[in-house]
C-alpha cells in the first residue's frame, strides 16, 4: 500500500480543536505524526514551511499504509556556504555577528525560535528541522580567510545564538572544536551558548582563552523538573549534567553564564530561583533570562506541543503569553521582544532582579578584550619578517 497525501493550498498550519474552542479547519486530517514514528522528537508534527505553495499532510486512508512509514531518522548534508560569518543590526542583543556551525539541531527543543529558518530550505519548521541536519565543515577554513580580509576589524563573536554548536554530530564532526582553534590562534573572542554538556570537552581551549579574556560560556537551563525537561528538550543534556558543566568550566577560570531560557509562564516560571540557586552554587557568576518567543511557526508548534503534553494548562499558559506581549502571541518589537511587557512581565523580571542579588550574581559582567588579535596569514599572502 502506498502513503496518500493531501495537498492543500497553503494556509495557516491546522490547530489541535480544544474544548469550546473551533474545531480543527481540516477535521478529517491528523496533522500530528504518529507518537512511535517521532520517538525522542520535540515537534509534534511536520507541516510544510510558509514558502511552499501546497501544504502535504500525511493522513490514512482506512489501509493502514501509515503503518508502514519507519521512524524520523537524523540525516546531514553538507551545507557548502561560502562564508561563515554572519551578521546582524539588532539593536537589542550584545553582538553584531556570529557563527552557525550547523542548520537545524537535533535537541529538539519545541520552543527554539530558530526553527523558522528551515522554511529557507524548502523543509519544515517542524521534524524536519531536528532531524534533517546541515553541517558546515569547511567553518574553520572559512573563518580563517575571513578574519585574514584587510577590511575585517574584530569584535567578538557569538556561537550558539541560533542552533546549538554542541549538539550531538558534534561529537563527531568537531566543527565547532575546529572553530575554536582559529580563534585561539588568532587571539579573537568569542561568547558561546549552549544547552550540552559537550562544551566541557573544549575546556582545553576555553581554559586558555579565558586567561588572556577571549572566551566566555552561557549555559541554558529551562527546568530542574526532569519530566518537564525531557519532553521539551528531548535530546538536549539534562538539567543535571548542564549543571555539572558550569562548574567544571568555572573551576577551570572561564566566565559562565546561566541562562534561565525561555521563561514559559504557567509552566517553569515558579523555577527562576531555584535555577539560579543551583548554578550559583556550582560557581556560575553572572545569569541572565528570555521571556518564551513564538515567532511565526513556532507558535503553532508551541501550541500543538502544548495540547499533547499539558492540556490543562494550554489556556492559561497562552492567555498570559498574551499578556505580556500586547494581547498577540509575539510581539517582534526591539527592546521588548527578549522581555515582554506589562504586570506579569515586569513581575518576573523583579523575581529574577531579586534572586541575583541574595545570590551575589550580576555583581560584575566579565568583559573580553580585543587587544590580542592578530590577523592570520592569507593563501599566497607573504608573512611579516619582524
Amino acid at each position: 500500500m502506498n502513503r496518500r497525501t493531501a495537498a492543500l493550498k497553503k494556509q495557516p498550519a491546522p490547530i489541535p480543536s480544544q474544548p469550546g474552542g473551533p474545531p480543527s479547519p481540516f477535521p478529517e486530517i491528523d496533522v500530528a505524526i504518529d507518537r512511535e514514528r517521532r520517538r525522542g522528537r520535540g515537534a509534534q508534527s511536520n507541516d510544510s514551511g510558509r514558502y511552499e505553495a501546497e501544504a502535504r499532510v500525511a493522513f490514512d486512508d482506512g489501509w493502514q499504509s501509515l503503518d508502514e512509514l519507519p521512524p524520523f531518522k537524523t540525516t546531514v548534508a553538507t551545507d557548502t556556504a561560502r562564508k561563515v560569518i554572519t551578521r546582524n543590526e539588532s539593536p537589542d542583543i550584545g553582538f553584531d555577528r556570529s557563527i552557525n556551525p550547523y542548520r537545524g539541531c537535533e535537541h529538539g527543543c519545541v520552543y527554539c525560535f530558530a526553527r523558522p529558518t528551515h522554511a529557507y530550505l524548502g523543509l519544515s519548521p517542524g521534524l524536519d528541522f531536528e532531524s534533517k541536519l546541515f553541517v558546515k565543515p569547511d567553518a574553520p577554513a572559512l573563518l580563517e580567510k575571513e578574519l585574514a580580509a584587510a577590511e575585517y576589524e574584530p569584535k567578538m563573536i557569538a556561537i550558539g545564538t541560533n542552533t546549538d554548536p554542541y549538539q550531538p554530530i558534534e561529537r563527531e564532526r568537531k566543527v565547532m572544536r575546529g572553530i575554536l582553534e582559529v580563534l585561539e590562534k588568532t587571539g579573537h573572542p568569542v561568547g558561546i551558548v549552549t544547552k550540552s554538556a559537550l562544551v566541557t570537552r573544549d575546556i582545553d581551549i576555553l581554559a586558555r582563552m579565558a586567561k588572556r579574556n577571549l572566551a566566555k560560556v552561557a549555559l541554558s537551563v529551562t527546568s530542574l523538573d526532569p519530566k518537564l525537561a525531557r519532553t521539551m528538550e528531548p535530546r538536549a543534556s539534562t538539567s543535571p549534567k548542564r549543571l555539572e558543566a558550569l562548574r567544571q568550566l568555572s573551576e577551570a577560570g572561564i566566565p559562565t553564564t546561566v541562562m534561565v531560557a525561555p521563561v514559559i509562564p504557567a509552566l517553569n516560571d515558579s523555577e527562576i530561583e531555584r535555577i539560579l540557586d543551583a548554578a550559583a552554587h556550582a560557581g556560575v557568576k553572572e545569569a541572565s533570562y528570555v521571556l518564551l518567543r513564538l515567532p511565526l511557526e513556532v507558535r503553532d508548534l508551541f501550541r500543538e506541543w502544548l495540547m499533547a503534553n499539558y492540556p490543562d494548562r494550554y489556556r492559561h499558559v497562552f492567555t498570559l503569553i498574551r499578556e505580556m506581549r500586547g494581547g498577540r502571541d509575539y510581539d517582534s518589537q526591539w527592546g521588548t521582544r527578549m522581555k515582554g511587557t506589562g504586570p506579569m512581565a515586569w513581575m518576573i523580571g523583579r523575581r529574577f532582579e531579586i534572586a541575583c542579588t541574595k545570590l551575589g550574581l550580576n555583581k560584575r559582567r566579565s568583559k573580553l578584550t580585543l587587544d590580542h588579535f592578530e590577523k592570520p596569514a592569507g593563501a599566497g599572502q607573504q608573512l611579516n619578517l619582524f
